[in-house]
């Protein structure tokens, strides 16, 4: 059973980064998952999918899987790039595109 330590990427549905601070601990899937063939839900047998530990930091998660005995990877941290605009670029005399309305 191998655990994924990972950052969280923010949701795409708010412009917000909060709950990305922290370090999740997960477990890749055991089992494949199946369609139910009655209401096409799909299930596993593999519980150890539903959890998700939460840890302030990536040296805790380690620490953590090292003492449980867990085979574990580090997924590399993804910062991302943040482009500053103002909403005046739009209306620029230089602008580097030109206007198309």
């Amino acid at each position: 059973m191998l655990a994924r330590i990972f950052r969280p990427a923010k949701t795409a549905m708010q412009s917000g980064r909060a709950n990305t601070k922290g370090w999740i601990l997960a477990f890749e899937p055991g089992a494949a998952r199946v369609a139910d063939p009655l209401m096409g839900w799909t299930q596993t047998t593999d519980t150890d999918g539903q959890i998700r530990l939460s840890f302030d930091t990536r040296e805790e998660a380690v620490a953590y899987a090292r003492r449980r005995g867990l085979a574990f990877e580090v997924l590399p941290d993804s910062e991302t790039k943040r482009i500053v605009k103002a909403y005046a670029d739009n209306f620029a005399f230089q602008r580097k595109q030109p206007w198309t309305h």
